[in-house]
């Protein structure tokens, strides 16, 4: 196994940290560490946790530290090879072999070729991050099509031969953990559970993201959110919706209102579900009191 022990100038988890930081993602010991060794070995990056927890917003920060285009694949429920690698254009086949009437032609050119997600990171693997969301949305078939291609980094195509990557592409999978997947993607992959952070780097990640947001304020948002993801809710708010409700709450502060109110009017912003907002109404303004005392 190659090991790449310097990638632009980062040769340590700490320096790579370093760097999130400074793409605006603050990232623990275990995560850098994880996304370091990623890197350097060459191995895709699996990030799971619940949703909302900063896994996307990983891959979107790995990306930008490698000054790197960000090639997304939304995994979902029936997902095929098509959608993720590549297709052809056949209704400008079906012009082409008009237009040519009784002269030859190649109809698998590369003019006809669609180029998918995968298929783009395999041709530019030097200059592409390729993030492969939310894996667990896609069905077990799906996740076996997958293992060769993180195996080998290569694909074929029928009519025109395998694709391989002239070097190890850089890889991000995430998962929400709805169900368990493969052993054997596991294996292939460097693993890292993300949780929610202390509420001190939630504080802080509060301020980065939003710079108009004293410190006093963020600090009760991400105590009303802790209480808020002890709820049994549908959709618990995740780091980006802290980050929007702090932001929301100090413009309506701004513009007049008082607190706790402006937290109260603002909950649209952090809890997304009429069910969730129905059954947190009744204890509101005890979570919001005990968040801003």
């Amino acid at each position: 196994m190659a090991v790449r022990s310097n990638i632009v100038g980062i040769d340590s988890p700490e320096a790579l940290e370093k760097a999130l930081r400074a793409a605006y993602y603050l990232a623990d010991e275990g995560l850098a560490t994880a996304a370091y060794l990623g890197l350097a070995l060459g191995k895709p990056l699996l990030l799971e946790g619940a949703p909302g927890v900063g896994k996307t917003e990983a891959a979107k920060a790995i990306a930008a530290v490698l000054g790197r285009r960000l090639i997304r694949l939304q995994c979902y429920e029936g997902i095929d090879a098509s959608a993720a690698l590549y297709e052809w254009n056949y209704p400008r086949q079906m012009l082409a072999i008009r237009q040519a009437g009784d002269e030859s032609i190649d109809i698998y050119g590369e003019t006809f070729l669609i180029e998918r997600p995968m298929l783009a990171a395999l041709r530019a693997p030097d200059s592409t991050v390729l993030l492969i969301d939310e894996i667990d949305r896609a069905d077990q078939e799906f996740e076996a099509f997958l293992l060769e291609f993180l195996s080998d980094f290569q694909i074929s195509i029928p009519e025109r031969g395998t694709v391989r990557a002239a070097e190890r592409p850089v890889v991000v999978l995430t998962s929400n953990r709805t169900r368990d997947l493969h052993e054997a993607l596991r294996r292939r992959c460097v693993y890292h559970w993300i949780d929610y952070p202390t509420a001190e780097r939630e504080a802080r990640i509060i301020m980065m993201r939003a710079s108009s947001v004293a410190e006093s304020t963020a600090r009760a948002v991400v105590a009303a959110v802790e209480k808020l993801r002890r709820e049994p809710l549908s959709k618990a708010p995740g780091i980006a919706e802290a980050v929007d409700w702090a932001e929301a709450a100090t413009l309506l502060h701004k513009g007049g209102a008082r607190w706790p109110d402006a937290f109260k009017r603002s909950i649209g912003v952090a809890l997304k579900d009429e069910e969730d907002l129905h059954f947190i109404s009744p204890r509101l303004d005890a979570v919001l009191a005990g968040a801003t005392a």
